[in-house]
């Protein structure tokens, strides 16, 4: 039978959907990050028991990426006190403003907490400088001013 005179079903015209994608490079987290990931696997665990069959399969989808997120979780050893490194807690200084943050792993982030991904720009700018150090962020105007390692 011709295409064109074929009924459609509905399941034809449904965006595929692709498992969420797991960032490149090793899965570093600080101390917290393996509760932190076995918390959001409760979480999503409980959450499917009574949910519906659609949510049930994005849920599933979510359980598939922090059960390899757990798997492949690294964490690091302790940051040393004179440089900035994964899991240190800096004091910075941008246009004017201070503001502590903490360099975590990429699941840990929460920008609006001060946890920035090791992967993002400034974390990556930050890497390696002391205190009283300043460092260019590249595509931003002005310097960010380390003013303490805490």
């Amino acid at each position: 039978m011709s295409v064109a005179f074929r009924r459609e079903s509905d399941e034809e015209h449904e965006e595929p959907r692709f498992e969420l994608p797991i960032p490149a490079g090793p899965n570093l987290v600080t101390e917290a990050g393996p509760a932190l990931i076995d918390a959001r696997i409760a979480a999503l665990e409980a959450e499917a028991v009574d949910a519906d069959e659609p949510r049930r399969e994005e849920i599933a989808r979510s359980l598939r990426y922090w059960h390899t997120r757990r798997v492949t979780a690294i964490v690091a050893p302790p940051p040393p006190a004179d440089e900035i490194a994964f899991g240190s807690r800096v004091r910075i200084g941008m246009d004017g403003v201070e503001r502590d943050i903490r360099i975590v792993g990429d699941d840990e982030a929460d920008p609006a907490a001060g946890l920035i991904a090791f992967s993002a720009p400034l974390a990556r700018a930050l890497i390696g400088a002391g205190e009283r150090e300043t460092v260019e962020m590249p595509g931003r105007d002005g310097a960010v001013e380390v003013v303490a390692i805490l």
